[in-house]
């Protein structure tokens, strides 16, 4: 019974020694010149004017939410269009009055303003 895990142990073995040697070996083999601009804690290079901790405006986070809650409902999309035959009309009313729904949330959404950035 044991037996039948061997290849996934091996998987793991081999997935565990490639991180180990991703991470041990550009430490080890690497150059080692740290100076001042390079332990500022920006990636850019360009000395920072201001402070890390700003304010970012709430339209940001509202298309964001907006993106990820319309990508979802559009995944549901693919397996209905899998099993179109298999549902016949019903599946098609079904995703009709779920289009319907996702449409009405939409167009609120769009006339709330929330799609407009300033």
């Amino acid at each position: 019974m044991a037996i039948e895990y061997l290849p996934l142990l091996v998987l793991i073995i081999i997935a565990a020694a490639f991180a180990a040697i991703a991470i041990i070996l550009p430490t080890v083999l690497g150059p080692k010149n740290p100076n001042k601009m390079k332990q500022e804690p920006i990636e850019s290079g360009m000395i920072p004017f201001s402070g890390a901790w700003r304010r970012f405006p709430v339209q940001y986070y509202m298309v964001a939410m907006l993106f990820i809650i319309f990508d979802i409902e559009v995944i549901f999309f693919y397996p209905w269009a899998v099993s179109l035959n298999a549902l016949g009309w019903f599946g098609l009313i079904e995703m009709a009055v779920f289009l319907g729904i996702l449409l009405v949330g939409y167009f609120y959404v769009w006339k709330k303003g929330a799609f407009e950035w300033q």
